[in-house]
């Protein structure tokens, strides 16, 4: 346990006593109160300190489960000096009750000498209170989906899902879906995916909304605050495909379908893509985020996805980010409302409004020394100044640096699918063969290993000092060299990160063992409990290549150049 600074204990008995007990404890926060706490993204546990006698919450925080006791800690002291409400005021209790004997002896260790009295009970009414009335407002929330129509929905999402609209669209590609159903005229639909980054289909209620929110992106370049109010100005409904995890099968927050039935239900829809799960909402500008869809709002996105389900169907292949011509489709639908009856749906590319965005967004110089050049960083008569390439692996990859037992060396290179073998065998006393492992989605993936091919395959791996003159930030550059002379970079670290020095460290003397032989593994799996930690059957690449030493190499330190749209 570590005791209290001098200081801060100093500090904290200059606090007046307050003639009031409180009440402490930690919980796990379940999804649907996380989700009441507008905190989905802070799933772990809540800590809580009351106040018993002015039932007032004084200090509330969520940490990750397997945060120490220090954080329980860390929020009462927040409680003390500085109390969450307003009309309390800064003080010391004279008693702390808690329902755990380990968090009692703990905390007084921690507090000796404050004068407060930690004690345990059983129970504590006020804090159970909190937690049940979270979970009644949890339990009255609306279902996601209407009952009546979320089969339809999830069904029309899964054929979608198969179709994969963004292996041949960009989101600049957009659809006009005429519905005239209801209050709902045009949807403009615009496809998420070609990077790999997120999955999904937004359909905006107006042109005017989805030309407002590309212009207002753009302006914002990489400011966080200016991206999310460009986020909260869309009117659209949307549909995306997001990673699953545990607390997916027990999804109860649609009262009127069991959960059981809720998640049997998603997981047939998606088929073998179970570990990815459909989410649909609503975005107004007056009325920000909304993961619920309403009756009228789940037909008009039913409709719209069936629609394109058979446009795509039809016409997909005739589709690409070079190539996407005038083509209209109407078709006769099931009404919602009444089966019996249909609904006459018109499907329409926009290739004038597509060109139009794209003008939009710009392109990227196509002649990078040119380039170069313009910015007067290359003389006439001076040496070719190396580049470091950056645009092989993909961006949402995960990179990292790891090995593999030398056991199962032999096993990678028969189950693999693109294998380049090693210079030289591998030495009998080494143990473990260093490598960096590229995880990504199976399709990029796939490209990543035909690109690697093209380059005549790996000739080594390096690491290389980088800096960023504007920000004076260095790294440790990790670079791939490819046999046709180019380089490319794997992943970039903190030159002082202590986690990546150890791993370095590890890197540098298994490569010894190896007598300099290290490999590149390319994985699939970004999504699922895959992410981060592959199993054999997910690696689709490995080469075998040289350690390279960065004198070897001759680089020394590399710059980041500003890029071609800095000065934009």
């Amino acid at each position: 346990m570590t005791p209290l600074t001098p200081s801060t204990r100093r500090r904290l008995q200059k606090l007046p006593q307050l003639s009031s007990v409180w009440e402490g404890d930690r919980r796990t926060l379940m999804p649907e109160i996380a989700e009441t706490l507008d905190a989905e993204d802070m799933q772990g546990d809540c800590i809580l300190w009351v106040d018993g006698v002015e039932e007032v919450v004084r200090a509330m925080d969520v940490v990750p489960n397997e945060t120490g006791s220090e954080a329980i800690v860390r929020t009462l002291l927040r409680a003390m000096e500085n109390p969450h409400s307003g009309s309390a005021r800064p003080g010391r209790p004279q008693r702390i009750l808690v329902r755990d004997r380990e968090l009692q002896f703990f905390l007084r260790g921690v507090l000796q000498g404050l004068d407060i009295a930690v004690e345990y009970v059983a129970e504590l009414p006020i804090i159970d209170e909190i937690f049940y009335g979270l979970q009644d407002a949890a339990r009255q929330r609306p279902p996601s989906l209407p009952p009546d129509y979320a089969r339809a929905v999830l069904r029309a999402a899964a054929e979608i899902w198969q179709d994969a609209p963004w292996e041949n669209l960009d989101e600049e590609k957009i659809f006009a879906v005429e519905l005239n159903y209801g209050d709902v005229g045009t949807l403009y639909i615009s496809i998420l995916g070609l990077m790999g980054m997120e999955f999904g289909v937004l359909m905006y209620r107006s042109i005017e909304s989805l030309k407002q929110f590309r212009q207002q992106v753009l302006a914002a370049e990489d400011s966080p605050r200016d991206l999310q109010q460009a986020f909260l100005q869309q009117d659209c409904l949307f549909l995306t495909f997001d990673p699953t995890d545990e607390d997916f099968l027990d999804n109860g927050d649609d009262p009127e379908l069991h959960p059981e039935e809720l998640a049997e239900l998603r997981l047939e829809a998606l088929g073998e893509m179970s570990e990815m799960i459909p989410t649909f909402g609503n975005l107004h500008p007056l009325e920000g985020m909304r993961s619920v869809l309403y009756d009228e709002e789940a037909i008009a996105v039913l409709l719209t996805l069936q629609a394109l389900h058979k446009f795509f169907g039809q016409h997909l292949d005739r589709l690409s980010p070079e190539t996407f011509p005038a083509l209209t489709k109407s078709y006769r639908l099931p009404d919602p409302k009444n089966p019996k009856a249909k609904v006459s749906v018109k499907v329409s590319t926009l290739p004038d409004l597509a060109a139009e965005l794209a003008e939009m967004s710009g392109s990227d110089p196509s002649d990078y020394m040119n380039y170069l050049n313009s910015l007067g960083v290359l003389e006439d008569d001076s040496e070719p100044v190396p580049i470091l390439l950056d645009d092989l692996v993909p961006k949402d990859a995960m990179y990292s640096l790891g090995a593999i037992p030398t056991t199962l060396i032999e096993t990678l290179r028969l189950r693999v699918s693109h294998h380049q073998p090693g210079p030289a065998p591998l030495p009998a006393k080494a143990s473990e063969f260093p490598v960096i492992m590229i995880q990504t989605s199976r399709p990029k993936a796939n490209e990543l290993l035909v690109e690697i091919q093209a380059f005549g395959g790996v000739k080594g791996i390096s690491f290389n000092p980088g800096e960023d003159p504007s920000s004076q930030s260095r790294y440790d550059l990790a670079i791939l060299h490819t046999n046709d002379g180019k380089m490319h970079l794997l992943g970039e670290f903190r030159d002082r990160d202590p986690v990546h020095l150890a791993a370095r460290r590890k890197w540098d003397q298994r490569c010894k063992k190896t007598k300099g032989q290290c490999g590149l593994v390319v994985a699939m799996g970004l999504t699922g409990k895959s992410r981060g930690n592959p199993a054999l059957q997910h690696m689709l690449g490995f080469f075998e290549a040289r350690s390279l030493s960065s004198e070897e190499v001759g680089l020394g330190t590399l710059q980041l150049l500003p890029g071609p749209f800095d000065e934009l």
